[in-house]
Formats: structure tokens, sequence, C-alpha cells
């Protein structure tokens, strides 16, 4: 494999999670809006992640070596939570009101997974660019 392409590998993957990273941070700022432009409540949001073949390598090396893009941003399907609120200005005649469908705690593992994804990426930049720096030293 060459270098260039362990490179561009592992950039499409840190531009992938920081755009995932994005969208959990858009999430947990719209947690508790219950009101939209749309109406109704914030629906969630999830990235799709899909895989590129890189270069033109032999054929098993080249079913392996993919880059991530994402092929997405979709609202999730997981329903509303509905709460009795009352007093809520978004409560329904019987006084529920419908939350947005993001979970707290679910969106902060995402993000801890993607930060890790993320700093992983970043260490096989770091690696890749020593080892080519060393193979220079090598040659002179």
């Amino acid at each position: 494999m060459r270098i260039l392409d362990v490179l561009k590998v592992a950039s499409s993957a840190l531009k992938a999670q920081r755009t995932r990273m994005e969208v959990i941070a858009s999430n947990l700022a719209n947690i508790h809006t219950t009101r939209t432009e749309k109406g109704g409540p914030y629906r969630k949001k999830e990235v799709v992640f899909k895989s590129e073949r890189v270069g033109s390598f032999g054929d098993r090396l080249e079913e392996a070596v993919r880059e991530v893009k994402v092929e997405e941003i979709r609202e999730s399907r997981k329903p509303f939570e509905q709460v009795y609120d009352p007093t809520h200005p978004d409560a329904d005649a019987l006084g529920y009101v419908w939350l947005p469908n993001v979970n707290l705690v679910e969106e902060m593992t995402d993000m801890i997974l993607a930060a890790r994804s993320y700093e992983a990426n970043l260490n096989v930049i770091n690696v890749t660019k020593e080892m080519f720096l060393k193979s220079l030293e090598i040659v002179r």
C-alpha cells in the first residue's frame, strides 16, 4: 500500500468522525426542543457511513482497503417521548408534551466513540508520517 493511500484512508475517517461529532452536538443542543420549524419536537439526526475503494491494488487488497464517506445524515425513526406536563406551553389539550427522541446517555456514548475513532486515525497519520521520515533518513 502506498503511503498516500494510508493518509487518504485515515483523513477520510477523520472527516467522517468530525461530521458525526457535529451531528451529535446538534442532537445534544436540541435535547429539550419541543417545537421546530416543521412543527413538533426535534427529531434526532443520525450519520450513515459508507466505504469506497481507494486506489487500484490486487484483488484481495482492493477489497480490504477502503476509505470512509458520509453517505447521508438522516432523521431517526425512533418514537418521541410523551410526558404529562399541563404547564408546558407546548402541551396538548390533555396536558401531554412530545419530547425529542434524543437520549443523553446514547449521545454521550456516541460522542466518546467518535472522539476515540478520531484520535486513532490521527495516530495513524502521525505514525505514517514518522515512518516516512525514518525511511528518508535511511536513504540518506
